[in-house]
């Protein structure tokens, strides 16, 4: 292993005569080669910061455990660097393509429910025939909002009536459906 001379990047207890520690080695090859490193590798990483930012960390972390191999030649470290950083970038892209995307967490109340489409038919069918028993004005206030989909807001401008009074039919309307229908489970 050469000397490293007293200049720039040299221990500063170190005399001319005496070979720099691992840890004054590894800050002179970080300082050195982390700058064009990460730029090549942000460039093998498609502009992904990071994902360059982790792949000169872990080839910095291959240096520093091959410190003792490393030659203290600039460029012959620079050469090493670049090809370690080069497969373990070609590793981490085979790594993302054998296992599947990750997806955050799942809402799990937005996953599709497996109800029983039975019940689902049973229940329209008794709304269906309990609607014609209900008030002309709540069983429109009813079918706007439940069917059509429209906002109390809607339904009042649509009727020309205060919005409260079209919350009130749909609160009567209901309570008289729920009375037409009887008891359910589950409600």
């Amino acid at each position: 292993m050469a000397t490293v001379s007293s200049g720039a990047g040299a221990d500063a207890s170190a005399t001319p005569d005496e070979t720099p520690t691992p840890d004054t080695r590894m800050s002179l090859i970080y300082e050195t080669h982390s700058e064009p490193l990460f730029r090549f590798l942000l460039k093998l990483s498609l502009g992904a910061r990071h994902i360059a930012e982790d792949l000169l960390q872990e080839t910095m972390v291959r240096a520093w455990r091959n410190i003792d191999h490393l030659s203290s030649d600039p460029e012959t470290q620079r050469r090493w660097l670049f090809t370690v950083a080069r497969r373990i970038a070609i590793d981490a892209a085979r790594a993302r393509q054998a296992r599947p995307t990750e997806v955050g967490a799942v809402d799990v109340s937005r996953m599709p429910t497996t109800t029983d489409h039975v019940e689902e038919i049973v229940a329209v069918h008794t709304v269906h025939d309990a609607l014609p028993r209900l008030k002309p004005e709540q069983r429109t206030v009813l079918i706007d909002l439940y069917f059509h989909g429209r906002s109390t807001a809607e339904i009042a401008a649509r009727l020309d009536i205060p919005e409260g009074t079209v919350k009130s039919r749909a609160h009567y309307g209901l309570r008289a459906l729920r009375a037409i229908v009887g008891p359910t489970d589950g409600v």
